[in-house]
């Protein structure tokens, strides 16, 4: 099976990541318009239905309001024929409020009455409501019945009393629900566009205004809207229709009638240009989606190139370049730049077991310490590697003065001494070296300047306070410290300044440490 290579894996990553968050916008963006759109359709139609509703119930007010100024000429007509049809007929022409006016007598005769229910006139009419309007005797807004024309009706009445009191009848006006008429004319304001449409229930779930006029009259039963508005109450909410289509409706009270107003648009409509429009969003997002890819794909090429060739490097570590690959390889973020110090660390402890097959040429036979040579080795290595550290140097105090006195064999296990000391005080990964009759050196990866002076401080002290059995006595170095930070600076500069440092500690009175500071040492006091 193939392997996915780093680049491919980032490239690989990125992109799922890209797509799943753009589907996820996608998704989120639809949900959130979908609804949005559903509530601002809601809104809209109760905010129309309660407007519609008012206007029904100011005309209600407005109607009831001319047949009171009616009733009060009925009275003064004193029951004059003549003067009783001129006010039905001018009450009807005024306004066009009503499809016809009539008059009643206490007894239900019809005293005044205007086309086309004129052969009505004189005869007592039997119909609910004018009986409702003789019974209750007050202003009244009756349920739709069928009239004596056959027709859908509803009555709107006003009471005649005369000065005693005394009950006369009533003026009424009739509104064929049918028909046009100025209710139809206000219900019909409504625009009915995109599967959008009003209609208009009694206290009974009547409808009494459809635009399809079949549907005046039809009592609607199992609609909670229809329910809720009849109950008088305003809101909306998603409604299914009678013939199975979801439907957003608004509905709102007529309070004067105990009438409803219901406004709905199908879901499907107030949804349609949705689509529409995610689909322009994803076609201008789709452009930048692929600029996001190719940015991806020259960035995985970027940030793979380094650990590509490091790779490949891997694959030869026995070809006679390969440290000066390694080396050469950019590594200009963490992983690369740790991956390749390892790598070369790896060839040096490599090179360093190669070594082992002549050992005496990096190896001082009297301490086992590296030598001047080995040390050199692995210089060359950090350095290629820009591989930070700091140098401590060390040189044994009056080193002459115990050969001369004690013989070059007591000077030789003076020697020795030190050197347990200095392995003793060093990690694994630090390089202890002999690189002179009685200079040492230790070399520690990643150390900074201040720890090694700490760490040479504590060294010197440890060696101060102890006896060397072989003289019975203290025997002191003196100590320079430098280092390197992996910079443009060549290791052999370092290394001279550490020389000097050293000299500097022999200048100032010997057993002490002194840090390097550049092309000088700098003095510090011993601690």
């Amino acid at each position: 099976m193939r392997t996915l290579n780093l680049q491919q894996l980032i490239l690989l990553l990125s992109v799922s990541t890209a797509v799943l968050v753009l589907a996820n916008t996608f998704y989120t963006s639809h949900k959130t318009q979908r609804a949005l759109l559903i509530e601002q359709t809601l809104e809209a139609n109760h905010a129309y239905a309660a407007k519609i509703a008012g206007s029904v119930d100011d005309f209600l007010i407005a109607a009831q309001q001319q047949l009171a100024f009616a009733a009060e000429d009925v009275l003064l007509a004193q029951g004059n024929p003549q003067q009783l049809q001129h006010i039905v007929e001018r009450l009807k022409q005024q306004t066009n409020s009503f499809s016809s006016v009539l008059i009643l007598a206490a007894d239900s005769t019809a005293l005044a009455i205007t086309r086309p229910a004129q052969h009505f006139l004189g005869k007592k009419l039997h119909n609910p409501g004018a009986a409702q309007a003789l019974k209750e005797q007050t202003p009244l807004i009756s349920k739709p019945y069928i009239s004596v024309t056959d027709r859908l009706v509803v009555l709107l009445s006003h009471p005649v009393f005369d000065a005693q009191g005394a009950y006369l009848g009533f003026v009424g006006g009739s509104i064929y629900l049918e028909e046009e008429s100025i209710l139809y004319a206000l219900l019909s304001q409504h625009y009915h566009l995109d599967d959008s449409y009003i209609y208009a229930v009694d206290q009974d779930a009547r409808v009494i205004y459809h635009q399809e006029l079949s549907r005046v009259g039809e009592v609607l039963v199992g609609n909670p809207v229809v329910e809720r508005v009849v109950a008088q109450h305003a809101g909306h909410q998603p409604v299914t229709s009678s013939d199975g289509v979801a439907m957003l409706a608004g509905y709102a009270p007529v309070t004067r009638a105990g009438w409803g107003v219901v406004t709905q648009r199908s879901l499907n409509a107030s949804l349609a240009g949705m689509d529409a429009q995610m689909w322009a969003v994803a076609k201008h997002s789709f452009p930048f989606f692929l600029l996001i890819v190719l940015a991806v794909w020259l960035l995985s090429r970027w940030i793979s190139k380094p650990l590509w060739q490091l790779a490949r490097s891997a694959e030869s570590l026995d070809a006679p370049d390969v440290s000066a690959q390694v080396a050469n390889v950019a590594d200009w973020y963490f992983e690369a730049a740790q991956l390749k110090r390892a790598m070369l660390r790896g060839l040096a402890g490599l090179n360093k077991k190669i070594g082992k097959l002549n050992v005496e040429n990096i190896t001082d036979p009297l301490t086992g310490l590296i030598n001047r040579r080995g040390m050199q080795m692995t210089l060359d290595e950090w350095e290629a590697a820009r591989q930070p550290f700091s140098v401590v140097m060390g040189d044994i105090d009056h080193f002459k003065r115990i050969n001369d006195k004690y013989g070059h064999a007591i000077g030789d296990q003076v020697l020795q001494f030190f050197a347990k000391h200095l392995q003793a005080s060093s990690r694994p990964s630090d390089l202890v070296c002999r690189v002179g009759g009685e200079e040492f050196m230790m070399l520690l990866p990643n150390i900074e300047q201040n720890l090694a002076y700490k760490i040479a401080e504590r060294l010197r002290k440890r060696i101060a306070d102890d006896i060397c059995a072989s003289v019975g006595e203290p025997v002191t170095l003196s100590f320079g410290v430098a280092s390197w930070s992996g910079g443009p600076e060549r290791i052999a500069e370092v290394m001279k300044h550490v020389d000097l440092a050293l000299y500097a500690a022999k200048n100032a009175g010997r057993n002490q440490v002194r840090i390097s500071a550049g092309a000088a040492a700098s003095v510090l006091p011993v601690i």
